[in-house]
């Protein structure tokens, strides 16, 4: 317990450092904290029952997460079909303190009881196989989550990579200084933009949208890319190669 502790304080002793103002391209845009974001993916194992597990997020480890501070806990499925079935939760911390809280659930005794049934799951009636979890600092341009939109039922999740880490940092620069504000120009409704500081695919940074329907993340992204402001930014010399892969999910609310 003593080294886990000890672990867990200088894991806050670094996050700290890094949500400080400034961290991810040095761009004097944002006083404040910058949020930290959780992206949990269940891989739902084969016949599991995924209810169980969408109940314990929804009713035992969000409010958990609320009662000690989280600002955002969202739960997505997949749009369409996908093998195997997975569930998603995204997460977003004011600090990097509150992050730490959430690895230290079990000494909550209130946790500890509304968790009880769902803990008590034996092996062979498990839910899923493993689930997978990655972190992210907001950016500067954006540094807390944004609420959905109203009547939003489709969220797509993007993810840059980049071929170095300096790619990484330009592409992050772009969208702070001028390409967060073009997004608002035309409709593509950003949830949270992060750069991963740890997961898979780095460096690489990844960002939220959300849209209505389909019908209108084709028409906004459209617009973007017609918009004679794209056509000037991504010229942009000091913009060039910054993104060399571009993963996407599209995820639906539960």
């Amino acid at each position: 317990m003593k080294t886990r502790k000890l672990m867990y304080a200088a894991l806050a002793a670094i996050l700290l450092s890094m949500t400080s103002f400034g961290y991810d391209s040095g761009m004097p845009i944002n006083k404040g904290e910058k949020e930290l974001y959780e992206i949990r993916t269940y891989e739902i194992k084969f016949g599991g029952d995924q209810q169980i597990l969408i109940d314990y997020l929804k009713n035992v480890l969000q409010p958990t997460l609320k009662r000690i501070g989280v600002n955002h806990f969202m739960l997505f499925n997949e749009l369409g079909d996908s093998n195997p079935t997975k569930i998603w939760a995204i997460i977003s911390y004011p600090n990097s303190q509150i992050y730490i809280d959430s690895q230290n659930l079990d000494v909550d005794p209130l946790y500890n009881k509304e968790a009880a049934s769902y803990n008590a799951i034996s092996q062979d009636d498990s839910v899923y196989n493993r689930f997978t979890s990655s972190l992210l600092l907001a950016f500067d341009g954006m540094p807390n989550m944004l609420d959905p939109i109203i009547g939003a039922s489709l969220f797509e999740l993007r993810t840059y990579e980049g071929y170095s880490e300096d790619a990484v940092r330009r592409k992050i620069d772009m969208f702070n200084i001028e390409e967060i504000d073009l997004f608002l120009k035309t409709n593509l409704h950003p949830v949270f933009f992060g750069e991963m500081i740890i997961g898979p695919h780095r460096p690489c940074l990844t960002y939220m949208l959300n849209f209505k329907d389909m019908n209108e993340h084709d028409a906004s992204w459209k617009a973007f890319v017609n918009h004679p402001e794209w056509k000037v930014m991504s010229a942009k010399k000091e913009y060039a190669n910054s993104v060399s892969n571009i993963r996407k999910v599209f995820l639906k609310p539960l």
